[in-house]
């Protein structure tokens, strides 16, 4: 019977790894244990993430995975148990309360998937909006031009004097976005921001967020356990049992006819000592467990079922 196996073939460097001078957003073999009683659960083992300025990301994975977790450090919410992890030069393994404090305010933005929890509900849309900026002392005349120009930009200019309750689900989240950007932040963390609408709403959630970085050239970076949100943003970093395990990149390319298309390509994550997860598509494919057969071709390495599965196969 023929012997089944696998190709990994030699691509281009994928953007996710321990490099990352040119990097807004760095994480380098993060660890993070939580303690639970007697137990120690490892959320995150080992990640490695990079993310430039300007990017428009997307990190996906199942529950459990440490996506959660990991948005949560980001956010100056939880602190690393070890490695490195940096965000617009902050590094958010030692820093102050005070500094953690001021990385919120003044250099990320967040987007919850609650949209109750994303604004105050005895306030306008607009107030909402100037609300960070009212906290950071800007001047009212400065408030007011840039919360109507950020309610503007999210589609919502005729709508700034109702209160969240006046507004549907999607139109809450579009304020939420605004807000968040009220005081300029580098980065802009949307967290399942599209976990409670339909989906023709959250198409337009994922436009409206295309558009703030695009024109307000904002970092994006969103997290969620939607594999399909991989077609609306440019890169879709996948995490498994807590490292980074695979990535799709989109490009806009020239077909045969000339037309302009955009394709996607996955690749898998090799991280900084040699470890690969494989897809699990493909480990089930083949029926792969704990002992693999490895060649090496010139431009691609071959993944094989040990020698015992593979005479147990020939008997059949």
């Amino acid at each position: 019977m023929a012997q089944r196996g696998t190709t990994l073939e030699r691509g281009r460097p994928g953007t996710t790894g321990n490099g990352g001078s040119d990097s807004l957003i760095l994480c380098d073999n993060l660890v993070k244990i939580y303690k639970v009683a007697d137990l120690e659960v490892v959320a995150l083992q080992g990640l490695d993430l990079r993310v430039r300025e300007g990017e428009f990301i997307a990190i996906v994975g199942a529950s459990g995975s440490g996506k959660s977790t990991l948005l949560n450090i980001l956010g100056g919410l939880d602190t690393p148990s070890a490695g490195r992890v940096m965000v617009d030069g902050h590094d958010l393994l030692d820093i102050s309360n005070s500094d953690r404090t001021r990385y919120r305010r003044q250099t990320i933005g967040f987007v919850w998937q609650q949209t109750a929890r994303n604004l105050l509900p005895y306030l306008t849309a607009l107030e909402n909006v100037e609300a960070p900026l009212l906290l950071k002392g800007s001047p009212t005349r400065q408030r007011r031009e840039r919360a109507s120009h950020l309610l503007e930009l999210v589609g919502l200019a005729d709508r700034q004097d109702h209160r969240p309750a006046e507004l549907s689900g999607g139109e809450q989240q579009r304020v939420a976005i605004a807000t968040a950007l009220a005081n300029n932040p580098r980065v802009l963390f949307a967290d399942e921001p599209t976990g409670e609408l339909d989906s023709a709403t959250s198409v337009e959630i994922f436009d409206v967020l295309r558009s703030v970085n695009e024109e307000e050239g904002v970092t994006v970076v969103v997290v969620t356990h939607d594999p399909l949100v991989a077609e609306h943003v440019n890169r879709t970093v996948a995490i498994r049992d807590g490292r980074t395990s695979s990535e799709v990149l989109r490009r806009a390319a020239v077909d045969d006819e000339g037309e302009h298309t955009i394709v996607s390509e996955e690749f898998a994550v090799l991280d900084r000592v040699g470890r690969l997860q494989l897809p699990s598509e493909f480990v089930e494919a083949l029926d792969l467990e704990q002992l693999v057969r490895l060649t090496l071709d010139p431009d691609h390495i071959n993944v094989w079922p040990s020698e015992s599965k593979k005479a147990k196969e020939d008997e059949r």
